[in-house]
């Protein structure tokens, strides 16, 4: 067994983890990043439907057991070094003013820090033009690209029936002539970028923290953290090629491994023990996500180019008075690749809907899930490959929940019929993507397992930057919250440790 010791370890690489590396590096701490997937190859098969959508080849050799209304099953999530940025499509979006009502913090103080964001992961978009967009205090660092045919389309429909569409902000490289420029390809959500264009972890925040004293350990799986008189004084982990047993010890521990793993960790250290953090694990929100598929008479994408560029936020406040909360957003989306499409279509329909791939265009609908004590991550009595005992997930929506999903599929229909479509059909997303909440913040010890500075409650230098900080869901993409917390979670540590 070995031991090194840093200043401070950060616990996984998304987007909540990558920022905090990148913020901590540069003020001055020796930084330990330590990421239990590996370097994304950067090759042929990471632009291949079968290789990433079917074949999974950055799938996790640990699974996750779920529980929810299609009954118990497991699921293999992706691991890389940039965490789920890397498979993301780039979508950068703000919660609203009235989405902060419940958090310790209110969107003022997290202003500042989605500026910084933006900036970081060099995010393109058109200020002023959602409808609901909250205030800013500065543009875009790049501006929106021009429309391309498909989504063309829908913005041409969504206009004749009343409603505002704007251009997506975007972490995608369209105009920063110092890295490879985004070709426009069809190949952005679900995977990595061959060519390094998409704006993830490791092409921006992880690249400029090589200026600074950062360190990054792939490969490295988190067991536990050991802890006494009121800290973490050892990060104890395994080398996920030797399966060695592999010590680090810091005067900071940042946890960032994901709504599922992070709550995961905390449980196999045993801190759900400490006093009043029953709530370790609960309240788990993914969105209530659809797809809405228009069939239609013609060729959708004959050139198979990128159109992921439109949101609609038009219906977001529409329920809020009679729910509490948003209701969500609408996006353009691709349509999957004809194999993948046979892959996964019902018994019998697999050459169908390959043939039918051609005459689709979907958008997404992200509605905003309530936050539900019963839906939790626990610990099952299973162990993985490693001995370790596997991740378990109960979850199951309300029907407040798939009332604000039925609202944005009604109109997301009308979309597409306007614009051509004959026929539709709603997918379900039953995916974790989108997970935050399963270790949320708060200014009452009593309901929540993190203080309103992200620190775990009874443990001083353990902070938790990833989506499991969020008291609520939203109805836009967690990615820049989560990351504008992180710079901002970086700063009160920077000021009291540095």
């Amino acid at each position: 067994m070995s031991s090194r010791t840093y200043e401070a370890i950060v616990i996984g690489s998304g987007l909540g983890g990558g920022a905090a590396a990148f913020a901590l590096s540069r003020a001055g701490f020796r930084t330990l990043l330590l990421e239990r997937g590996g370097w994304v190859k950067r090759d042929a098969l990471d632009w291949s439907p079968r290789g990433i959508l079917i074949d999974q080849r950055y799938r996790s050799r640990s699974p996750v057991e779920i529980e929810d209304d299609r009954g118990v099953h497991s699921i293999y999530p992706n691991e890389a070094v940039g965490g789920m940025s890397v498979f993301y499509g780039g979508a950068s979006l703000r919660l609203r003013e009235k989405d902060f009502s419940n958090w310790p913090v209110d969107y003022a103080a997290m202003e500042p820090y989605y500026t910084k964001a933006e900036h970081l992961l060099e995010v393109h978009g058109q200020a002023g033009t959602d409808i609901h967009e909250p205030p800013r205090s500065g543009a875009y660092p790049y501006g929106g690209i021009e429309l391309t045919p498909p989504a063309k389309r829908i913005y041409e429909a969504a206009k004749a029936l009343g409603h505002r569409p704007f251009k997506m902000p975007l972490a995608l490289n369209f105009t920063n002539k110092d890295r490879p420029a985004c070709i426009r390809c069809s190949t952005c959500d679900g995977f990595p970028c061959r060519i390094e264009a998409k704006n993830d972890v490791a092409m921006t925040l992880l690249a400029k923290a090589q200026a600074f004293d950062l360190a990054v350990m792939p490969g490295m799986i988190v067991l536990q953290l050991e802890t006494g008189n009121g800290r973490v004084v050892r990060v104890r982990c395994l080398d996920g090629t030797s399966k060695r047993p592999v010590d680090f010890n810091a005067k900071i521990v940042i946890l960032s491994a994901g709504a599922l793993q992070s709550p995961a960790i905390l449980l196999r250290s045993g801190l759900e023990r400490l006093d009043n953090h029953r709530l370790v694990g609960r309240f788990l929100m993914r969105h209530c996500n659809a797809v809405v598929t228009g069939l239609f008479p013609f060729r959708t994408n004959p050139e198979r180019v990128f159109h992921k560029q439109l949101c609609f936020t038009d219906f977001y406040e529409d329920l809020r008075e009679r729910l509490g909360t948003s209701v969500g957003s609408i996006q353009d989306i691709y349509t999957p690749a004809p194999e993948v499409l046979k892959q996964f279509a019902p018994f019998g329909y697999g050459n169908l809907a390959a043939f039918m791939a051609r005459y689709m265009q979907n958008l997404l609908c992200i509605a905003e899930d309530e936050p539900q004590f019963e839906n939790r991550v626990h610990l099952t009595s299973r162990l993985d490959d490693y001995g370790i005992a596997v991740t378990g997930v109960v979850h199951r929506y309300s029907d407040r929940d798939r009332l604000r999903k039925k609202h944005l599929t009604d109109r997301a229909r009308r979309i597409l019929k306007q614009a051509g479509g004959l026929y539709h059909r709603i997918y379900n997303i039953e995916t974790f993507s989108h997970a935050v909440g399963s270790l949320r913040f708060g200014n009452l010890a009593r309901d929540s397992v993190l203080d309103e500075c992200c620190r775990f409650r009874g443990i001083d230098n353990l902070f938790v930057l990833d989506g499991s900080f969020m008291p609520t869901s939203g109805g836009v993409n967690p990615s820049l919250t989560i990351a504008a917390n992180a710079l901002r979670v970086a700063d009160v540590i920077h000021a009291e440790y540095g």
